[in-house]
């Protein structure tokens, strides 16, 4: 399967939190989209590893993704190293996307920035012939995507380029509140975290207003990028 856009996150829930907007209206236009956790957020304070997957099932199938893969990394522990960017260009390679959306280049989670390089890394690395990956006894093909945006996570970084996602607001909301063991619910007796509060919640919103306020639309979401965006008309721009 070719996916058009493969968005990768440190943990179950980086991509919903941050760019499951873009990924609805990707969806609804068509085009094919993955999502690839690196780890099962096994060391987060609340729920455990299989909740989580249970959880991270049930966002996909709100957003329509067409797949959904976990490298199982270590939580909170995997490195930037040969085995790690191996392991994620054997994904890229078979999955051929044209864009990929990955972690916050600075945040306060060190896997966000880890992931972040990692997979930056590994998305040049797989662009080069001579580095050999096989999978199912068979050597892949080198491939390497044509955009690389890393979306905005509990930092409020300036973003480069800023996505219009008016009308997916709704089915953003859908697919974090998927994560039941992890986010607000004041029946809960976890222990208390910096994303298990109400205000947390309130903060995707209004962080997704006050981006559409300065693009003039109702809500959207933030990316920083690694080279110029450019456009074929100044009129692209809007």
């Amino acid at each position: 399967m070719k996916l058009d856009i493969l968005a990768i996150g440190s943990h179950p829930d980086d991509v919903e939190l941050s760019c499951s907007g873009t990924i609805a209206k990707e969806v609804d236009r068509g085009k094919k989209v993955g999502i690839l956790d690196l780890t099962r957020g096994e060391m987060g304070t609340r729920g455990t590893a299989e909740t989580r997957d249970k959880e991270a099932n049930e966002a996909a199938k709100i957003l329509g993704v067409s797949v959904r893969e976990n490298l199982e990394f270590s939580d909170a522990f995997f490195e930037i190293n040969t085995a790690h960017k191996l392991e994620v260009i054997k994904i890229l390679r078979r999955f051929r996307p044209e864009i990929v959306l990955c972690n916050a280049v600075d945040d306060r989670h060190i896997d966000h920035g880890k992931g972040a390089k990692l997979v930056s890394d590994a998305c040049f690395l797989s662009g080069l012939r001579k580095i050999e990956t096989i999978v199912d006894r068979k050597s892949q093909e080198a491939w390497r995507p044509k955009h690389v945006y890393h979306y905005i996570q509990w930092k409020n970084l300036k973003p480069d380029v800023v996505v219009d996602i008016s009308g997916y607001m709704d089915k953003k909301m859908e697919s974090v509140l998927a994560y039941k063991t992890q986010f607000y619910d004041q029946d809960s007796n976890e222990p208390e975290t910096p994303i298990s509060s109400s205000n947390f919640l309130d903060s995707i919103n209004y962080r997704a207003r006050d981006l559409g306020r300065l693009i003039n639309t109702e809500h959207a979401e933030g990316f920083t990028v690694e080279r110029y965006p450019a456009v074929d008309s100044i009129f692209d721009l809007i």
